[in-house]
């Protein structure tokens, strides 16, 4: 049974959300408080999934979603009203899942979260050419040989070989690794990405893994 948490303040939508899900075979928990969500994911534990609306008391969702990638790697799903492309960049950068924007059916809320816990559990361990990062048990190996990184390259890593292709900035990537401070500086972000290439063999002119995007910062290569 998959434990879903939910934080969202509008109380009619949220009994509405939880009604649905429980129905749909999940545990929930829903709150309209920030910091009654990070308590819950602190001491409880456990979650597969969190639904987080943008406008919240407290702290706003962007905020939260960054508390929670600080202390948790569950799926997240940002909702809101707002379905400007800004507002959608500011969620996935702050290290979002998904974006669903409001006002939506209960349906597709669990029809998403069926779809992003399978592709969860799916990357797991993600292979590309002779490298292989087992996310769930932290090990990476190159050719069939492990090789040892620091919890920040491993997280950097993770992050950009589970989304091939995308593009993030050095502010992204410092406020989406935990193992980061988010006021990091862009040479700090560098050096971590410099050190990680060494580590796998990567060369910055001619990369196999990650390729520095002009203007923008890094990507796994697609």
């Amino acid at each position: 049974m998959y434990k879903i948490l939910i934080v969202e303040d509008d109380l009619e939508m949220q009994k509405l959300l939880v009604d649905y899900l429980h129905k749909s075979g999940m545990e929930v928990l829903a709150t309209d408080s920030p910091n009654t969500a990070l308590d819950w994911v602190k001491r409880k534990g456990g979650f597969h999934l969190a639904v987080l609306d943008i406008m919240l008391p407290e702290m706003d969702g962007l905020e939260l979603c960054q508390k929670l990638r600080q202390i948790s790697d569950i799926p997240i799903i940002m909702s809101s009203a707002r379905a400007d492309i800004s507002s959608k960049i500011l969620g996935f950068e702050r290290g979002a899942d998904d974006y669903l924007a409001k006002s939506y059916e209960p349906i597709e809320l669990v029809a998403r979260i069926h779809a992003l816990l399978k592709r969860y559990s799916q990357n797991q361990s993600v292979k590309y050419g002779d490298l292989e990062v087992d996310i769930s048990k932290r090990k990476v190996n190159v050719s069939g040989y492990n090789v040892e990184l620091t919890p920040a390259e491993f997280e950097i890593l993770s992050l950009l070989i589970t989304h091939k292709g995308k593009p993030y900035s050095r502010e992204s990537l410092a406020l989406a690794i935990s193992s980061i401070s988010p006021d990091s500086s862009s040479r700090s972000i560098d050096t971590h990405i410099r050190n990680l290439r060494m580590k796998l063999g990567d060369d910055a002119k001619m990369p196999k893994y990650i390729q520095s995007v002009w203007g923008i910062g890094y990507k796994f290569c697609d």
